[in-house]
């Protein structure tokens, strides 16, 4: 008689289903300060202990601890607030938008402001972005038009993209952000090729990309590590661990074996887990990374710890596969409100003045969103038929210009 005991097939399940209680105790989260920060030169096989910590900067008295303080000036942080704050009020407004039918799909990054705004700010103009769909306040950070933003989420007649992306998948060579594509993985290898074009041309651009947690387990971010690593590309790829793809939780993708930032030892990359509600410590690994590709030391992977307080999409309803209150026990708090409570603890912000601002940027999106339904919404207004022909081929081909001529455009 055999001794050996029957096997039995693992699948990760969620620690908590709606009904349950959140639980958030399996997170390790050290406080503000204890993960050291290597020099940027610094070998990759001396910081292997970096994905098994969590850079923070602001702890629990809302004041910056100095290990990765970037030590920025107060305007430097209203500026990044004032991003996120927009990049909220947005994201409300135009999801009720969809609600009231006047477009059909959007995507809130409610919880994950900080991500985009801080890396926008360090990175320079001709850099470029390849981001995912919860990255709007990438280009918020840069001044954006709303009224763009708005045009292209109600496909109108003045969509910037001409009808040619679905809502909020945005493109904006011109501020650094890369057409955004729901094949999310694919902008990991994208992003890798373009960063090794930029050194291939002894250029001194570098690349930044994300993805979430679930892509991870996609083919196209093991081809873009390998990539990354074998050619030193000046590229920084993120990781945006908010806990959930659409549906299934992170542990799917293997987040309950050890870190996401931690498979980049494999590929002989540095790895960095971070907090990616804290504007602060964002900014600092981001400025670490930039400076790291820009010195030829190559590609950087980073894992940002986050929330998707919101669903996946329009199309989703989280409240059926998680508690329905989780959002409010994530320990890492707010992004919005954790720097707001930074700035007024060293006396350069105010509740009052904070509510200004807020007031502000939704007067602002209100102005934005009614110029755009001026010009239609969903349904009411679209595009030239013309522009389905234009930018087929450099010059156009026979067909193209039958199909054309038979539409009578």
């Amino acid at each position: 008689m055999s001794n050996r005991q029957k096997l039995s097939l693992y699948v990760p399940v969620p620690k908590t289903r709606p009904g349950d209680s959140p639980d958030f105790s399996h997170l390790e989260l050290p406080q503000a300060g204890a993960t050291r920060r290597p020099d940027v030169l610094a070998r990759e096989a001396d910081m292997r202990d970096l994905p098994y910590g969590l850079i923070r900067v602001l702890g629990e008295d809302h004041q910056a601890a100095q290990t990765w303080n970037p030590l920025l000036a107060p305007d430097v942080l209203r500026r990044g607030l004032r991003a996120m704050v927009l990049t909220r009020a947005f994201d409300d407004r135009m999801f009720g938008a969809h609600r009231q039918g006047k477009t059909s799909f959007f995507v809130k990054s409610t919880g994950e402001e900080a991500i985009g705004a801080a890396a926008s700010m360090v990175l320079d103009r001709g850099d470029m972005c390849f981001p995912t769909y919860r990255m709007v306040s990438y280009l918020m950070a840069r001044d954006y038009p709303l009224l763009d933003l708005v045009n292209q989420i109600f496909s109108n007649a003045a969509d910037p993209l001409k009808g040619r992306q679905l809502p909020i998948l945005y493109s904006a060579r011109e501020y650094g952000f890369y057409s955004l594509s729901g094949n999310v993985g694919s902008r990991f290898g994208h992003a890798v090729g373009w960063a090794m074009a930029s050194a291939y041309k002894h250029d001194d651009k570098i690349a930044i990309s994300y993805i979430g947690d679930g892509t991870t387990a996609e083919g196209d971010f093991h081809e873009a590590m390998t990539f990354a690593a074998v050619y030193h590309a000046p590229v920084i790829l993120c990781v945006t661990n908010n806990q959930w793809a659409i549906s299934s939780f992170q542990g799917i993708a293997g987040g309950d074996e050890t870190t996401f930032a931690a498979r980049a030892i494999g590929y002989g990359l540095p790895g960095l887990r971070v907090d990616g509600n804290d504007f602060l410590a964002v900014y600092a690994a981001t400025q670490w990374a930039a400076e790291r590709a820009r010195s030829n030391q190559g590609a950087t992977l980073i894992e940002y710890v986050t929330y998707r307080a919101a669903g996946h999409s329009t199309s989703d309803d989280p409240t059926k596969y998680r508690p329905a209150d989780e959002a409010a026990h994530w320990p890492l708090g707010d992004p919005i409100e954790r720097l707001k409570a930074h700035l007024i603890a060293i006396g350069k912000w105010s509740q009052e003045r904070h509510v200004a601002l807020e007031t502000e940027m939704k007067d602002a999106v209100r102005a934005a969103a009614k110029a755009g339904e001026a010009i239609g919404t969903l349904g009411t207004s679209s595009p030239s038929k013309r522009e389905m022909f234009e930018d087929v081929y450099k010059e156009a081909d026979w067909r193209i210009i039958e199909q054309r001529r038979e539409l009578g455009v």
